[in-house]
């Protein structure tokens, strides 16, 4: 144990060692000169604005950028986050365009007198490639009807940021980032024909991020939702591009599109419903759609297993499960210890729930939100089916678990998933298993976890948790034997015989980095055979 803090520090010590090495070099005159190596080429292709509105959130009103107050605009004072916002400019997109160009130009000005060398702050990796695609894409007031001199200096800066995010690239963490800073570079090949330098390396770095970042079906190995659809709006944001400047799309963008339209038709089309698995949260794919459907773009996936989830549906409900092992641990950073939890969505009203996931900084509700105890579950003496390690900022996988069997069965009036994983193998010699059956004409859930003990073991405490959305009600019957659900104008009943259930409080953060109080049902028992049958049921009434 002392030894492994040591070395623990040691790698520490290394690591900032490096980390102040890059900085001194990066604020050096010889990584100025390297980065200032521009040509003389002119801005030749110029995107549409409108190609952004998948990424970026449009607002009803436009402002006028005489609004804003030219002398805090880059206030160092601000917020990191807002100070963020600042400086990548895709506040360009909330302007009119009857706003005057003078105006933004001298703002752009005033940012490059300011910024013009490399400083950590304002040329962060993400930041830079987000200022580089909203200079591009709101030409008409960044660069349209500008003097010579203006231009120049644009295209100076354009480059020279380029430049700064090829030399970068491998040194990013964050996956999307890396994602955001090919599709700048790709965007600066497009507008800029510099020998298609900067258009070969884009598109080169981008087949290697999907290659060891995608599996075989084209779905994200982090098994992450929310990821997967990142990565389609940037592809198909990227194939826009190059459809619109009349360049050849690569058959890798193609290719890459068709896979992960895939999985958006699968999770979301199928469901129209935000799924709170693995780092996924609520949000409005609604206008992706509509996107989607003014581009062009149609996508069908009717496949009842697929990366890792199976989903069942008919026109009224709608079952989805997590059936699928855990990743590396390189692809864990979102991922969440839900071995075997569902969802079902009831005209599509969520009856039974996960909690969702937490992604700001606070080690305490993401390492929670990461918890068996916030999915819909089996959990044995209050630990989850994974471990996680703390590494900086995150929690990552540091023992995971295998599906080692699962079985689907889909017909008009029965539906049955039965599957099982060893998360609690190694520390109590046990294995879960769920079986869950639907009778649609009766609409009718009837579930059975098992708790299988490949050893003699010790007594310890189970619950399975069913969890809920907030604001639905929930009351228990006097037998205490079922909980009614009040589901906006749908009555359903839970019961469970052999076993105590109860009413428990619980957090959810179904919204994006914020947490909310919800209720969930829980079986709790103790288990003192060598295999535990737990049995339930949740009709509609």
């Amino acid at each position: 144990m002392l030894l492994n803090g040591f070395f623990g520090t040691f790698k520490d010590l290394i690591s900032l060692i490096n980390e102040k090495s890059k900085s001194i070099y990066k604020n050096s005159s010889f990584y100025e000169k390297k980065i200032s190596k521009t040509s003389e080429a002119e801005f030749h292709y110029k995107p549409s604005p409108y190609l952004l509105s998948s990424i970026t959130n449009y607002q009803n009103k436009k402002y006028k950028i005489e609004e804003f107050n030219f002398n805090e605009i880059w206030n160092n004072q601000a917020e990191i986050k807002q100070y963020k916002r600042l400086n990548n400019f895709f506040w360009f997109f909330s302007l009119d365009l009857k706003s005057s160009k003078k105006s933004a130009q001298k703002i752009i000005l005033n940012w490059i007198n300011r910024n013009s060398r490399y400083n950590k702050e304002s040329w962060e990796f993400d930041t830079t490639a987000k200022r580089i695609i909203s200079w591009l894409s709101n030409h008409q007031l960044s660069y349209n009807g500008g003097d010579k001199e203006f231009r120049s200096i644009f295209d100076h800066m354009i480059q020279k940021q380029t430049n700064h995010l090829i030399n970068e690239i491998r040194n990013s963490k964050n996956l999307e980032n890396k994602i955001i800073g090919c599709s700048a570079i790709i965007l600066s090949g497009l507008c800029y024909k510099i020998d298609k330098n900067y258009l070969n390396f884009g598109i080169n770095f981008l087949k290697k991020i999907t290659k060891y970042s995608l599996d075989n079906q084209g779905f994200v190995k982090s098994r992450n939702i929310k990821q997967q659809i990142f990565f389609l709006k940037y592809f198909i944001l990227i194939k826009e591009w190059f459809k619109e400047s009349q360049v050849e799309i690569p058959d890798h963008i193609e290719e890459t599109i068709y896979y992960l339209g895939q999985a958006y038709a699968y999770f979301w089309q199928n469901t129209q419903t935000n799924l709170l698995f693995n780092g996924n949260n609520i949000s409005n794919n609604k206008e992706f759609d509509n996107y989607l459907k003014r581009l062009g773009y149609k996508f069908k996936n009717d496949d009842k297993d697929y990366g890792g989830y199976t989903i069942l549906r008919n026109k009224k409900i709608c079952l989805v499960m997590d059936i699928g092992s855990s990743p590396d641990f390189k692809y864990s950073q979102n991922y969440q210890s839900g071995a075997l939890s569902f969802e079902i969505i009831s005209n599509g009203k969520k009856l039974i729930s996960n909690c969702g996931y937490y992604k700001k900084e606070n080690q305490k509700l993401n390492q929670l939100s990461k918890s068996s105890a916030n999915h819909s579950t089996l959990v044995i003496d209050d630990n989850s089916s994974c471990k996680f390690l703390k590494k900086k900022n995150n929690w990552i996988l540091r023992s995971g678990l295998k599906i080692t069997q699962k079985d689907i069965k889909f017909e008009k009036n029965y539906w049955r998933i039965s599957a099982a994983h060893d998360g609690y193998l190694k520390k109590y010699n046990s294995m879960h298993e769920r079986n869950i059956e639907f009778y649609p004409e009766q609409m009718k859930f009837i579930g059975i976890d098992k708790i299988n003990k490949r050893k003699t073991n010790k007594n310890y405490k189970f619950e399975v948790r069913f969890h809920l959305e907030p604001n639905i009600k929930l009351m228990k019957t006097q037998d205490n034997k079922s909980i009614l659900i009040d589901l906006v104008e749908e009555g359903w009943k839970f019961t469970c015989d052999n076993y105590e259930i109860n009413i428990d409080n619980g957090l959810y953060f179904g919204n994006k980095n914020s947490h909310i109080e919800n209720q969930n049902i829980f079986i709790s028992g103790i288990s003192n055979n060598d295999e535990e049958i737990i049995k339930w049921e949740i009709k509609k009434i």
